[in-house]
């Protein structure tokens, strides 16, 4: 969808996955939905009924004026890869706990099973400049991995780094890599940052085009037949 809309007027979007030539619509069933709501002026509002149950992931949505935030969650699914390309996987994506704990139980050559689910927020920008929004924009909604931004990506000035603070569970995480990717170039990251030990770190947006801040993070887990960590991929993205 478009992140600028027209107040009140009728807008397609679709939920999506994946970087560059792989990405794609997200293909989990409505049921995996465990939440799609809006926070705006108004508040918050459920928009887990405008999802079409089309396999398509689509909704037609429209807003009022004022900076918009959307909020998505799943809940688990399950994946197996085979160890090489798991180990390459958690080595891309700067999770070294994993590896390291692979590495210290023997476990680096056997396949890599994992739970996962996904949280995303999408910054929309509905007619003019809404100078209360810092506030529903930065404010944590709880998701279980999240980018909280500390300053309005709208209200930035030319030049001015965008500082994240990325919360696991509700708290700070430290250690985990954060990209930035311009979604118009999306085949790799234009940066990537290392959050200190407050969960932090900070990037410079061109104010042009749209833009995707991510992480994921995972957690060895006991007692699931299927699973040995359980991960998540959490996004923020909006657009100039």
């Amino acid at each position: 969808m478009r992140f600028k809309p027209a107040p009140s007027a009728a807008d397609d979007m679709t939920i999506q996955v994946g970087h560059g030539e792989f990405r794609t619509r997200w293909s989990g069933s409505l049921e995996r939905v465990v939440r799609f709501s809006v926070i705006g002026p108004n508040g918050q509002a459920d928009l887990r009924a405008a999802l079409k149950p089309d396999h398509q992931r689509d909704a037609t949505l429209a807003f009022p004026p004022g900076d918009q935030m959307l909020v998505f969650q799943s809940n688990h699914a399950t994946s197996i890869l085979p160890f090489i390309r798991f180990n390459d996987y958690l080595k891309l994506e700067g999770l070294t706990p994993a590896l390291q704990l692979r590495a210290a139980t023997g476990k680096t050559e056997t396949p890599g099973r994992e739970i996962y689910s996904r949280c995303a927020k999408a910054l929309l920008q509905v007619g003019a400049p809404d100078a209360k929004a810092l506030r529903r924009i930065t404010t944590p909604v709880g998701l279980p991995l999240e980018i909280v931004p500390e300053k309005n990506p709208y209200a930035l000035k030319a030049g001015e780094l965008l500082p994240v603070q990325v919360l696991y569970e509700g708290r700070p995480l430290a250690g985990a890599l954060v990209m930035l990717t311009n979604l118009e170039f999306d085949g790799r990251p234009l940066e990537q940052k290392v959050t200190d030990r407050s969960g932090r770190a900070s990037f410079f947006v061109p104010q042009v085009g749209s833009w995707l801040v991510n992480v994921l993070w995972t957690k060895p887990i006991q007692g699931n037949p299927d699973a040995d960590f359980d991960t998540t991929f959490s996004s923020l993205t909006f657009a100039y």
